[in-house]
């Protein structure tokens, strides 16, 4: 394969048009109609929407170039990375995981809200351990650090946080009965809103998209805005929203948190660092993890900074999330303002 075609088939990969052209090669227009064919046809309406966010951004002098190039460029990156290192976690899950399951569910309408609720439970556990080991945290940071919201933050992933991601939530969900079908139907589904609540404002200003005025359904729901909320640096903000579709499990284990009005979202990380700068946007948190291990005072608090949460120290002056959040609340209290 030449260069030209190298770039042409990657461009067809972003742009997710394999399948249509697939389709309309075979001449068997009917697979549109199939589940695969539906798929075909959505999954390349995000390409298409983040070239038009990105239009607009420019249009009203609110661009964000810098994010979408570092975003752009991790894309490039992992995809070379993919090219050398191929991991079917998923498909090693599904035909491993299902013999070893406390019971089985069938391919049903009530099994499949039993599969919802299942998967996200998986997908809020694989995501607060993202935020709260930081070895997690060191390859799920990338991803937090655009400073701005926007579909182009979809692409910004180190490497090995898809693979973590995909061995975590088919084993819990395989273990708890889920049958494999329902477990694609359910990532299928989680999958198209999680790309969809990155969302910029440049497209969807007010990210509650009228959500929250809905009865019962817009307690639980998760918004655009919601997830804009998990992305900020604010102290009030951080390490809440873990959800994906439906934040039961945030509202159950107390970590939902809804915009406040008053209250400006601050995107990105805690750490100093160079958001333009493709090294630190993609290794910053693992070089600082590394420099803390190695000027650890002890093995033990060597360990301890693998597995504790990002902030925490050996002296006891710790900088964790729940800390700061901690600190600001009883600022406002003080003030008169909580």
């Amino acid at each position: 394969m030449n260069i030209i075609d190298t770039v042409l088939s990657e461009l067809m990969t972003f742009f997710g048009i394999e399948a249509i052209l697939k389709i309309i090669e075979s001449g068997d227009y009917s697979k549109f109609l199939t589940s695969d064919g539906i798929i075909s046809f959505l999954f390349p309406l995000f390409p298409l929407i983040l070239i038009i966010e990105f239009i607009v951004g420019l249009v009203n002098k609110n661009p964000h170039t810098k994010v979408y190039k570092i975003n752009f460029l991790i894309y490039i990156f992992n995809r070379i990375i993919s090219r050398f290192l191929s991991l079917g976690v998923t498909g090693f899950a599904l035909a491993t995981f299902p013999k070893y399951a406390f019971f089985q569910t069938t391919f049903t309408w009530y099994w499949f809200v039993y599969a919802y609720v299942v998967f996200e439970f998986s997908h809020f556990t694989a995501h607060f351990l993202s935020h709260k080991v930081r070895l997690l945290w060191c390859i799920h940071s990338t991803h937090h650090t655009p400073e701005n919201m926007n579909l182009s933050v979809n692409h910004a992933h180190f490497f090995l946080e898809d693979p973590y991601i995909d061995f975590l939530r088919p084993f819990i969900c395989l273990l708890a009965g889920v049958h494999p079908e329902l477990f694609m139907v359910t990532y299928f589904i989680d999958g198209f809103w999680g790309i969809f609540i990155h969302i910029g404002e440049n497209l969807i200003k007010d990210g509650r998209m009228g959500i929250h005025k809905i009865p019962f359904l817009g307690k639980y729901l998760l918004s655009p805005s919601d997830h804009r909320v998990h992305h900020a640096r604010n102290p009030l903000y951080m390490d809440t929203n873990y959800s994906n579709l439906l934040n039961i499990w945030d509202r159950l284990f107390g970590t939902y948190q809804p915009i406040q009005e008053d209250i400006k979202i601050e995107y990105g990380i805690t750490r100093s660092m160079d958001s333009g700068n493709f090294w630190d946007v993609y290794f910053g948190e693992i070089w600082a993890l590394m420099k803390d291990v190695f000027n650890a005072p002890s093995l033990k608090a060597a360990l301890l900074y693998l597995v504790m949460p990002p902030g925490w120290s050996p002296t006891g002056n710790h900088q964790t999330s729940q800390v700061v959040k901690k600190a600001y609340l009883e600022g406002l209290e003080k003030k008169g303002l909580k």
